[in-house]
């Protein structure tokens, strides 16, 4: 007989642990176990061991809103934030409710017992367990492949390719020539991080370039709020100020495009040699925010150039040598080492298959209530966080509306909620607002979203942050119901 769980909760990272301290906090009589696929927490934060690994958002925000970020550093690396993950778990009692590697395998929804059906892979075995309520936070990374395009030539390479998702702990790069192709978050981090730690040259190669945000890594505002105010009066004055001033920059970048385009030229070029080609290196073809914008603290991307033991090359690849990389200019770059960061595979659900009553369920096929739930899919939430700013922002959200509807349907005796589908004049809408290279290549497989509420959010916390705690749960886009076995009596 498999066990019995009210919620279950997939992933131990961000999410996990915020939908974890709310069920407690909001649904304390709710039996619910947390189960994480790999042997410690952090989801994200444990996978990737790249040097530099380090926030891409600032700390105030990104940290919970029930754990403040007390320190006076806006960006915290990998290291830091797995302590304060494994604070926060142990602080709240989380920790004796995650089941370490325990993989989701498959979830089949039962209309007769009103329950999830779970297939967990558990070490060498598989166990069975069945949950009233799933609730997946696993992210939207495949953490087994990441995006690795073919280059010709590949083979012919003498030296080593790495992929930052699958980093060597022994790679010794210390005064080698090192390639790093991409021009995202992970290169923008890289490039720096390897010269300080002892690289001899790095090259960013990128296709086409990306805006770079400037932040401080230490806020003399936090630090000044931090020594006049209690911390937790602190605490919350510098996350607040931080998510207004989010929510600023990216409405002030939407509504004015050409202005924040000239002043991130602007701040890129003041801190750039003389003569630097701005335009052509950091100057995309496209608006600010219509991808994610990378952050640079303190300008080390553009300190690292200016260092000369960095460079930026905008050029095509066309093939690899076996002594560096041919680009289509004809130019040759020397490599010791060359280093794939060129993204990421997305896989919602942790790759676990789903179904009802057998018959396979395609996220596809359903749009996305409030970026929470599936149309016609029962009992089952998901959390996808903001690409505009801190994920955390909307896990937080996703937690707190998920035991709101748990609240209200023991409150009515219900045992089932299912998003119906969307009326006809809903437009379809992609799920991810910023279309990136890595959602492009998954939007065949992702939940769509609608082109109004409550099938579209605003991607603006302080907007979604109300709409979510203030309208009614009973809105008449969600279908309750009772099990068979309670109408029979």
């Amino acid at each position: 007989m498999s066990e019995h769980l009210d919620v279950v909760v997939v992933g131990a990272g961000i999410s996990g642990i915020s939908a974890a301290w709310h069920l407690q906090r909001h649904c304390p009589s709710k039996s619910y176990a947390v189960l994480e696929r790999r042997a410690d927490l952090g989801g994200t934060w444990d996978l990737f061991r790249y040097p530099g690994i380090r926030s891409d958002s600032d700390m105030f925000t990104f940290a919970f809103r029930f754990k403040p970020w007390t320190a006076d550093t806006t960006i915290a690396d990998g290291a830091a934030i797995k302590d304060y993950l494994r604070e926060t778990v142990a602080d709240h009692g989380i920790d004796e409710h995650i089941r370490y590697d325990h993989r989701l395998l498959a979830a089949d929804w039962s209309d007769a017992d009103a329950a999830w059906n779970l297939t967990v892979q558990r070490g060498d075995e598989t166990v069975e367990i069945s949950c009233g309520f799933l609730v997946s936070c696993s992210g939207y990374y495949d953490y087994d492949d990441a995006y690795a395009p073919q280059f010709p030539g590949a083979g012919e390479f003498t030296g080593p390719i790495v992929h930052p998702q699958h980093w060597p702990d022994d790679l010794d790069y210390t005064g080698k020539k090192i390639a790093v192709i991409g021009s995202g978050a992970t290169a923008v981090t890289l490039v720096p991080a390897l010269v300080e730690s002892g690289a001899g040259h790095v090259t960013m190669v990128q296709r086409s370039p990306g805006y770079i945000g400037l932040l401080r890594s230490v806020d003399p505002v936090a630090r000044g709020l931090n020594r006049l105010l209690p911390t937790r009066a602190a605490a919350q004055a510098n996350r607040w100020g931080y998510i207004v001033g989010q929510v600023g920059v990216y409405q002030v970048s939407r509504r004015f495009p050409n202005f924040m385009r000239r002043t991130l030229m602007r701040m890129a070029r003041r801190r750039l040699p003389e003569g630097f080609d701005v335009a052509k290196h950091f100057g995309p073809d496209y608006q600010p925010w219509d991808q994610r914008l990378c952050l640079a603290p303190d300008g080390d991307l553009f300190a690292a150039i200016s260092s000369g033991r960095a460079d930026v090359v905008t050029d095509e690849i066309e093939a690899f040598t076996p002594s560096g990389i041919r680009l289509s200019s004809g130019d040759h770059l020397p490599a010791d080492v060359i280093i794939t960061a060129t993204g990421l595979n997305l896989r919602l659900f942790g790759g676990a298959e789903f179904s009802r009553n057998g018959a396979a369920i395609s996220p596809r096929d359903t749009v996305a209530y409030r970026g929470m739930m599936l149309s016609g899919v029962p009992n089952l939430a998901f959390t996808v966080g903001y690409s505009n700013a801190s994920w955390t922002l909307k896990a937080d959200l996703v937690s707190e509306s998920v035991c709101r509807v748990l609240n209200f349907m023991a409150s009515q005796g219900f045992d089932i909620v299912v998003p119906r589908e969307p009326d006809p004049h809903v437009q379809d809408r992609p799920l991810v607002g910023q279309l990136s290279g890595y959602v492009l290549r998954a939007l065949e497989h992702l939940p769509r979203a609608g082109s109004h509420r409550p099938w579209r959010l605003h991607d603006n916390y302080l907007l979604d942050s109300a709409l979510i705690r203030r309208s009614r749960v009973d809105d008449g886009h969600l279908l309750f119901g009772r099990r068979p076995s309670h109408d029979e009596d």
